[in-house]
């Protein structure tokens, strides 16, 4: 349906009540659509921010409650809140509902978003003291048995999410034992010679912090609560609160046999938003955006790229919105450069662009002993990330680097800049290793990947020379 002017004017779902629905909802109106709008989400409050349900929400600065997302209009919008969707009937355009309602429509959002990585043992993530931190509820619920001082605390995975409820429980000075497959915290997003860096931090604040390490099994008590951890080292730790800290889970589930181009991944885009389905064809009636997205990024050799962070998932909806309701030849592409920030021990921790990517990584400037620098990552000798550790303000330079392509290690002549350069392994672990989410990452090639890269990544990891352990920053 489409106006004379060419612009989209029928009816839109949005699957999907958080930040990149309601950001998208923003932008229809904005730009002019004026028809039927509906978002759908399967949790049974307005949007909200989740960011700081593992920082403040923990501590008690912030209620949970305080973290709902200004709405900045009167969207017009019909809200099926607490009613997850259950299949997608892409031949008759409409969604199912799990309450067996039917909602058609003329064009589709995919915004759905991820849930946390549940513990594999369904019996023992039952146990009372055993969490997960994604939602509203989880975070109020952590925080009101943190506040209750439990005797000792397990965080199981040493990405972003399990470093920072570390970081908090340090603060509230309850004791804390963190576990980590890979050699290093945080290895899975920013490398292990970054994760170096971060483990000395950790065990500095009083963290006991176990890499290389999984648990096998948490064990109850006869009521129910959780007592013990058996750790791989063949220790066993008596804890009484477990935060699984595994990463995320993209859902993608409602999607089966909905014939398009989605899997355990994310759902595949073209650059700008548009679904493809099954038989790689793009459609002009479905979009995505947001965690649950995978795209191909023209800075990136043309990798499918799938990020779990705050500012793409505003960036894509808005994209999307724009590309849902535009006349065709107004289309955009999105092109935005991955970005993350934490806080934790003390620290700020920015980054821009693919770390993940990268093959080695350099100081460019600051001191890692006085815990203030900027690191960059290269990948076959061009810059294509950077990592600012209290140093958030330098970032925009290395982002125009990232941008034009320039050649790593770049020499930037800043006055605090090393001499010499000193470039190492950017370390990260072979596919699968880390307990934890990388926040953005390449997910495969794209149509757009060069031949030449396509079995670079296999190449890489057979080559003998390649240390097993990264250097230190």
């Amino acid at each position: 349906m489409r106006r004379n002017d060419g612009r989209f004017n029928g009816r839109i779902i949005i699957v999907g009540a958080s930040l990149a629905g309601l950001r998208a909802a923003e932008t229809l109106r904005e730009e002019g659509f004026n028809g039927p709008l509906i978002l759908i989400g399967d949790e049974p409050y307005p949007p909200y921010d989740r960011p700081p349900l593992s920082k403040s929400v923990l501590t008690g600065w912030l209620p949970a409650t305080n973290t709902f997302l200004p709405q900045g209009r009167d969207l017009n919008a019909e809200w099926l809140l607490g009613v997850p969707a259950t299949h997608l009937d892409l031949a008759q355009k409409a969604v199912q509902l799990a309450d067996d309602r039917r909602i058609s429509f003329d064009r589709l959002l995919i915004a759905t978003g991820t849930r946390a990585r549940p513990w594999p043992d369904a019996s023992q993530a039952a146990l009372d003291g055993v969490f997960t931190i994604r939602t509203l509820d989880d975070g109020a619920r952590l925080h009101q048995r943190l506040a209750a001082s439990p005797r000792h605390i397990l965080v199981i995975g040493a990405g972003f999410t399990g470093s920072e409820v570390a970081s908090v429980c340090r603060e509230l000075g309850l004791v804390v034992t963190v576990t980590e497959r890979s050699a290093a915290p945080l290895a899975g997003a920013l490398g292990g010679a970054a994760g170096t860096v971060a483990a000395r931090l950790q065990r500095a604040y009083g963290v006991d912090l176990r890499c290389n390490t999984t648990v096998m099994a948490l064990e109850g008590d006869a009521q129910g609560r959780l007592c013990r951890a058996h750790l791989s080292d063949g220790d066993v730790l008596e804890v009484d609160v477990a935060v699984v800290a595994l990463g995320a889970v993209r859902n993608v589930e409602w999607l089966q046999h909905a014939g398009l181009a989605a899997d355990a991944r994310g759902v595949v885009c073209d650059g700008t938003c548009r679904v493809f389905d099954a038989n790689d064809i793009v459609t002009d009636d479905l979009f995505v955006a947001g965690d649950v997205a995978r795209w191909p990024h023209p800075l990136f050799d043309g990798q499918l790229l799938a990020v779990e962070h705050w500012g793409n998932a505003v960036a894509q909806a808005s994209i999307a919105a724009h590309n849902m309701v535009c006349a065709p030849w107004e289309r955009r592409g999105h092109r935005h450069i991955p970005s993350f920030w934490s806080n934790q021990f003390g620290l700020n921790i920015k980054s821009v662009g693919l770390p993940t990517l990268a093959d080695e990584v350099v100081v460019t400037q600051g001191s890692v002993s006085e815990r203030r620098f900027v690191a960059v990552y290269g990948h076959k000798g061009r810059v294509v990330a950077a990592l600012a550790v209290n140093m958030p303000r330098g970032l925009d330079v290395y982002e125009a680097l990232i941008e034009q392509k320039r050649s790593f290690p770049p020499h930037l002549n800043a006055p605090d800049e090393p001499k010499p350069l000193r470039v190492v392994a950017a370390g990260f672990p072979v596919p699968g290793q880390p307990t934890h989410s990388p926040i953005a990452t390449a997910t495969g090639p794209g149509p757009s990947t060069p031949p030449e890269e396509r079995d670079a990544a296999a190449a890489r990891a057979s080559d003998p020379r390649v240390p097993s352990g990264p250097l230190p920053l």
